[in-house]
């Protein structure tokens, strides 16, 4: 990540659609902490101004003598209480960031910004959830979406999972994997995994920073995660690792946070399968959602999220059904 500008979103512009999200959640978090404030200002007046006493003559220092301060144990319970409510509001407080602008890895001659904030402490999977749900996405510890000066064209979307009616083109992708073993695992990097996503990434996208990726930084994209993570690997009739997914669980849905394929099996579109997968699994958990990140209508890369219908997207007003205009003519 590079250097980060202090500020939650575009200063500059506070008009841009793309940054209202964000100024409604931090809106909403200053005002429970004016209330929290205010709260505990009354209760502090409320008290009574009390003088310390001074202990009996008979206990206190002697000078020149000697003495041994005797202290009574805090019972552990109420350390803990003590040390929680001292830093209870310290957690409490969210700080956003925007990142540097940097260039566009999807849209040629555009500038790319994001904000971004710590998904840290005991709230982290509540509060992925919520800013999944506005739009949001995770990348490690770390939730972020773009608010790139006059361009919103990065849209979260969806898949509604009960409504989903798989495609003829789509029925033929899921009967033709049948013969794959899907299993879905602890999110633990492993040395077949990394041989299969370098494989994927030279052969895919082999100018983008993914590429440059060693083992290490694979290792920290698989189990650097506050959240409710698994990796599902899918395997080929000899056991041999053909795909992979990295899988976030939310309160409302699945998140695929990362997938990647053997590429010399493209006439199976595997890509196309794990998302047909996703939507089976989450409709066996009685999920409502899959989340399927960012869709660029622009962008060749991004037109497969367009296939997988009913499909919303997120905009300042909250989540709307993207109609079928807008997904066949790739015009938001």
């Amino acid at each position: 990540m590079r250097a980060v500008d202090k500020g939650p979103y575009d200063s500059e512009n506070p008009a841009n659609p793309s940054n209202r999200r964000i100024a409604i959640i931090l809106l909403r978090r200053t005002g429970r902490q004016e209330n929290a404030k205010k709260e505990t200002k009354e209760e502090t007046q409320k008290q009574p101004h009390e003088q310390p006493q001074l202990p009996p003559a008979s206990h206190r220092p002697v000078a020149g003598r000697r003495t041994t301060t005797r202290t009574t144990p805090v019972p552990w319970n109420d350390t803990r209480a003590a040390i929680t409510m001292k830093h209870n509001r310290l957690h409490r407080t969210r700080f956003f960031f925007t990142t540097a602008p940097l260039s566009c890895p999807y849209l040629e001659n555009r500038v790319e910004r994001r904000v971004v904030t710590e998904l840290i402490g005991r709230e982290a999977e509540r509060m992925n959830d919520a800013l999944s749900q506005a739009g949001f996405r995770r990348s490690h510890n770390v939730a972020y979406a773009p608010v790139c000066r006059d361009c919103d064209a990065c849209v979260a979307v969806r898949v509604r999972v009960r409504e989903f009616s798989p495609s003829r083109t789509q029925r033929r992708v899921w009967k033709l994997n049948q013969t794959l073993d899907a299993r879905e695992c602890p999110p633990v990097a492993t040395t077949e995994q990394f041989d299969l996503f370098t494989l994927y990434q030279i052969s895919r996208h082999s100018d983008g920073d993914m590429a440059k990726m060693d083992s290490e930084d694979y290792q920290a994209l698989v189990e650097d995660t506050p959240v409710r993570t698994s990796l599902v690997e899918f395997r080929g009739a000899r056991r041999q690792l053909v795909a992979a997914c990295i899988l976030d669980r939310l309160g409302d849905g699945l998140s695929a946070v990362y997938s990647f394929f053997d590429p010399e099996l493209c006439h199976h579109s595997l890509g196309t399968y794990m998302i047909l997968w996703l939507i089976e699994h989450a409709h066996s958990l009685a999920l409502p959602h899959v989340y399927l990140g960012y869709w660029i209508a622009e962008s060749p890369k991004m037109s497969y999220k367009a296939a997988f219908r009913p499909l919303e997207g997120y905009s300042p007003e909250g989540w709307r059904l993207l109609s079928e205009d807008e997904l066949a003519t790739d015009d938001l």
